[in-house]
């Protein structure tokens, strides 16, 4: 056997027996329960990629599902995260488009906490050449929630008025920055420390959600009409509050329920509270006022993989001519991933966290 053989042998045995680290959700707790592990490489399937991650993108689900709050998450012990960014290592049969070595971001259903993952590549797309991986991995499931909520399903339109809850966060400044592209007004909801930054980014009137009553200055903002559009993620009393400041024609959109978890500990109570608080929106109400409230949860649409493509497509296409800019917080590392969830849960970012292994 020549030395060559012999290389090209051991290269082959460590690629069969290569490792990768996952962040694990082993039981419900704190942040601190959070584990680093080992597990092999994954091998790409027939009509799959496999990425080499460079960044995952950290979502409030996540963190709902170690508490235990979240009911489409795996059994536990698991592996979350729904969308990742890296290099392509490997390529399944029947791929077509995908090479080793293109940069690429991906939605993930769950195992996005991975250095390593395999994903249909129809759920896969090339990264814009001015986009970092960690900004790719910011725009999945944040730009695709506040797609579907203002242009698909809302048909937001110039000088609407849009309030926006949680307005700092990555739904928020996605909804920004959505908002700005087709003319609409936004009022966002945020801690006051973020307020001359939100302005910066273009919105026009901001509420400090903690001190003030939001539902009184969207009144006082807007002559007691309402608003054209609301994003509501808190949940519980907050969606009934939402609803009675939109204007005739006006929609609601709820797509998250961040107060049931206002701590890093599992409170049932509070969660059962937020629960028993959230309104029951009535037909003959919403005829009335004119009105419609709709539901948007990104993880019940893998059906609509292609019509989900298209809209990630037409967002790609924002970042690559410089409309859209992502706007990541921090970036954590993998073994810091407790300190990213705790970080989130905290309410300090502004913008998108993201773990890079």
């Amino acid at each position: 056997m020549t030395e060559t053989e012999t290389e090209t042998e051991t290269d082959t045995e460590t690629e069969t027996g290569a490792t990768m680290q996952q962040i694990w959700i082993p039981k419900i707790g704190e942040p601190k329960v959070l584990e680093l592990r080992e597990a092999p490489d994954p091998e790409p399937q027939a009509g799959e990629v496999r990425v080499r991650v460079e960044a995952s993108g950290i979502n409030f689900a996540d963190i709902l599902a170690r508490m235990g709050l979240y009911p489409d998450a795996p059994k536990l012990p698991a592996v979350v995260g729904y969308e990742v960014a890296g290099i392509i290592d490997g390529v399944g049969e029947g791929v077509e488009g995908f090479r080793d070595g293109d940069r690429v971001v991906s939605m993930t259903r769950f195992g996005g906490y991975s250095e390593v993952v395999c994903a249909p590549s129809a759920a896969v797309r090339r990264i814009p050449e001015n986009l970092s991986f960690e900004g790719a991995a910011s725009i999945p499931v944040n730009y695709l929630t506040a797609w579907l909520m203002l242009v698909r399903l809302g048909h937001v339109r110039r000088g609407e008025k849009v309030l926006v809850h949680a307005c700092a966060g990555g739904v928020g400044l996605a909804a920004v920055q959505i908002c700005r592209h087709f003319g609409a007004e936004v009022i966002g909801t945020a801690s006051a420390g973020k307020h001359d930054r939100l302005r910066e980014m273009g919105v026009a009137e901001c509420i400090d959600y903690r001190t003030q009553d939001f539902e009184e200055v969207v009144a006082q903002l807007t002559d007691d009409r309402g608003v054209d559009i609301v994003l509501d993620a808190v949940g519980g009393e907050s969606f009934a509050k939402s609803y009675r400041c939109l204007d005739s024609l006006g929609r609601l959109f709820v797509f998250g329920v961040s107060s049931l978890a206002p701590g890093s500990k599992r409170k049932l109570g509070a969660a059962l509270m937020g629960l028993w608080r959230m309104p029951k929106f009535k037909p003959l109400s919403l005829m009335t006022f004119n009105r419609g409230v709709f539901g948007v949860n990104l993880g019940h649409l893998w059906n609509k993989g292609a019509e989900m493509t298209v809209m990630l497509e037409e967002i790609l296409d924002l970042f690559a001519d410089g409309t859209f800019q992502p706007v990541v917080d921090k970036a954590f590392s993998f073994n810091d991933a407790a300190a990213a969830h705790q970080y989130i849960q905290d309410r300090k970012n502004f913008g998108k966290v993201v773990l890079v292994p």
